[in-house]
């Protein structure tokens, strides 16, 4: 079924709609038939935004456990909840969910989280839902634990928690040029600090922790479809093969590095050096060392073997980094291999020389 989308100005006036006729016939507004219909008036769309009304905090609001209908408990309705910093990509996560079908809704205040679990269980039409929850709710999301641990009494619940490293936040909100949700009374390094600190006791319940310091828009949505599509596979991480030089450093977000300097360099054999890696003469002189094709073996045939385990312990992307001297032959040709062996393994593979030449 398409579902259209549906502006705040309508949302706040239905659900105020709502209030009323609560205030007015209680019993009616809490009866299985009356929440049904109130549903049927907030599903109109994929993707709801709710500005944050505090007049909605109410007790009328609450999660009714004792008065649902006797066949919600079995439903197989599956909550999403995207949280994380400001910056790192939540809109764009939204997104990836609303085209996988789920129900949509941003910066629904948290004091209203219990209700929207309570109506997707009675619709028959959503069975996967997603919202958004930030700080743009500021102290009322010191509920948020309290809401978190209630809602998970009536349907499964999984916490994303999306963030990024400062300098990348940094650069985003200079391009965007976007004000900090907490405010221009201060600079957006302090805001970033302030928010952190707000979040932190949120970040310690996510189920996934994706930090989007390396993804791009488009990176970010394949990244959400392929974690949350449909799969019997199990192999839904996404692995990094990143070649770097050691004269630029070792990449900070690292998992795992591995040093190849030990392979004899085609930097000092003239007809080689103007190339990479990933020229076929030099890939070839490279791997016409019997090291080299033990190494490959060897860590081709370790991550087979470490890789099921990450998953199995909630890890949804790994970055492996081989590092030569200047990242330009060595590295490059052992990345080139190592991800060509996970592909065929069935892993998805995501190659990036960070030294090598344009």
């Amino acid at each position: 079924m398409s579902l259209r989308k549906v502006s705040r100005k309508v949302i706040t006036k239905k659900l105020t709609r709502k209030l009323k006729h609560s205030e007015e016939e209680p019993k009616a507004y809490h009866g299985p038939e009356r929440r049904a219909s109130a549903l049927a008036g907030l599903a109109g769309s994929s993707a709801v935004s709710v500005p944050r009304v505090r007049a909605l905090t109410v007790p009328v609001l609450q999660a009714r456990h004792d008065e649902q209908a006797p066949d919600s408990r079995k439903r197989s309705t599956e909550l999403v909840i995207i949280t994380g910093m400001s910056g790192s990509g939540k809109a764009s996560a939204l997104k990836a969910f609303e085209d996988l079908g789920y129900y949509c809704s941003d910066n629904l205040p948290v004091d209203l989280i219990a209700r929207f679990a309570e109506l997707a269980l009675q619709s028959s039409e959503i069975d996967r839902a997603a919202l958004v929850v930030d700080v743009r709710e500021g102290n009322a999301l010191e509920k948020f634990p309290k809401v978190l641990k209630e809602v998970r009494k009536l349907l499964p619940v999984r916490v994303v928690y999306l963030e990024a490293q400062d300098m990348v936040l940094l650069r985003r909100y200079s391009e965007t040029r976007r004000p900090h949700p907490l405010g221009t009374d201060a600079p957006v390094r302090a805001s970033l600090k302030a928010e952190r600190k707000q979040l932190s006791a949120i970040r310690k319940l996510a189920d996934i922790v994706i930090d989007t310091s390396r993804f791009n828009v488009h990176e970010l949505r394949a990244h959400v479809l392929e974690q949350f599509t449909r799969q019997t596979t199990g192999k839904g991480i996404l692995v990094s093969v990143v070649s770097f030089g050691f004269k630029q450093g070792v990449p900070e977000d690292a998992d795992l590095v591995f040093d190849v300097r030990f392979l004899p360099n085609p930097h000092f054999i003239p007809e080689f050096k103007p190339f990479t890696g990933r020229h076929p003469k030099v890939a070839a002189y490279i791997r016409s060392f019997p090291q080299t094709q033990e190494f490959l073996s060897r860590i081709s045939e370790l991550m087979v073997y470490l890789l099921p385990h990450y998953i199995r312990e909630g890890k949804s992307y790994l970055t492996i980094a081989i590092g030569c001297t200047g990242g330009q032959h060595r590295s490059v040709m052992m990345s080139e291999e190592l991800g060509k062996y996970l592909r065929k393994a069935g892993y998805r593979v995501k190659i990036v020389h960070r030294d090598m030449p344009k």
